[in-house]
């Protein structure tokens, strides 16, 4: 096996969309931070791979506009993912390990506020039995959150503490101070949004892009003085079907993060957009008190779709630059109710 690091992470998070701008807009000036990260040049570039939708774009092959932000001369090696921009890392690193390409920039992006997103998630569902039904996204999270409840598996006070920590830096999170609370009782008093969740225990709609930069061996050296080299990467799936899993579960969490080796992170960003979804994973990634969980914020702060997972392994890597921790996780979800499960983890030193 390669060598292969983060090597450079740039991302763009919005939750005012007054003049959003568009895919390439967002995108270009994100490329142009990776470079002076770097010190790359668009033909240092061996891969691009990308991850968005096109049911959340409205139109067919709404990626290749985006791909107006590559540049086009010289043509360049590109591919694509219909999910978030996580897998498309995990392709990216593929594509490495082949020794066919030495580097590679990975980037996703998602225009949440373009439709009605709740709605639109329901078409990732069961196509015969679910969709018709146009269950939302909030409304199904409200169903597992009750599971775990009435099993006892956890409380209303629990997810309120993981909404707490995740809102509690006003400066980092402006959300927090528009939508005040400092204590669990101020959480807890708050109006039932989908029974028995708040809204601070929903993602709120998001747009954004993120991209990175891998490189192997040498390349990631040369590229970085603190690559955070990638240890562990897999992901696993479970039943598409919500009848046919247990949802106060999440077996592919479980079964990526035994295969990525979770052993011994300081620091684990979870993609978990809603709060008792990190409950469940610290579970399933058996994640002690001694792991710090989400510095960043997480999904509960801003949650751009399909780039929502890039930017949780980017900030576990960025830890790692920062010099904050020596191992970390990175972790991305897809699919309803964390139906499809990815993990990363990361080292300083190699």
């Amino acid at each position: 096996m390669r060598n292969v690091a983060v090597v450079g992470f740039a991302q763009r998070q919005m939750k005012e969309f007054d003049g959003s701008p568009t895919m390439v807009e967002l995108l270009v000036p994100l490329f142009a931070e990776l470079y002076e990260q770097t010190g790359f040049t668009r033909k240092d570039i061996g891969f691009w791979c990308s991850g968005s939708s096109d049911y959340l774009a409205g139109r067919s092959f709404s990626f290749v506009s985006a791909v107006d932000a590559i540049g086009a001369l010289p043509p360049v090696n590109e591919s694509h993912v219909e999910m978030d921009a996580a897998w498309a890392l995990y392709e990216a690193w593929l594509k490495i390990q082949t020794g066919e390409i030495d580097t590679a920039l990975v980037y996703g992006f998602g225009k949440s506020s373009a439709g009605t997103l709740r709605r639109t998630l329901a078409l990732q569902l069961d196509p015969y039995t679910m969709t018709p039904l146009w269950p939302d996204t909030v409304s199904l999270a409200g169903l597992q959150a009750r599971l775990g409840l009435e099993a006892g598996l956890w409380d209303e006070k629990a997810m309120a503490e993981v909404a707490l920590r995740s809102l509690s830096d006003a400066e980092r999170n402006e959300y927090a101070v528009r939508s005040g609370g400092s204590s669990i009782d101020d959480l807890l008093a708050r109006p039932l949004y989908a029974d028995p969740l708040r809204k601070h225990d929903c993602a709120p709609v998001t747009d954004g892009a993120a991209a990175i930069i891998l490189a192997a061996d040498d390349r990631a050296s040369d590229a970085s003085e603190t690559p955070a080299w990638i240890t562990g990467f897999a992901h696993n799936i479970d039943p598409l079907h919500l009848g046919a899993r247990d949802l106060t579960r999440a077996p592919s969490a479980a079964a990526a993060g035994s295969a990525a080796g979770v052993e011994g992170v300081e620091v684990a960003e979870l993609h978990a957009p809603f709060s008792h979804q990190e409950l469940i994973l610290r579970e399933e990634l058996g994640l002690g008190a001694n792991v710090k969980i989400n510095p960043s914020g997480g999904a509960l702060t801003s949650n751009p779709m399909f780039s929502a997972g890039l930017i949780r392994i980017g900030e576990a890597a960025a830890a790692i630059s920062r010099g904050d921790a020596g191992r970390t996780l990175g972790h991305a979800t897809a699919g309803p109710l964390l139906q499809q499960n990815l993990v990363c983890v990361m080292e300083g030193a190699h």
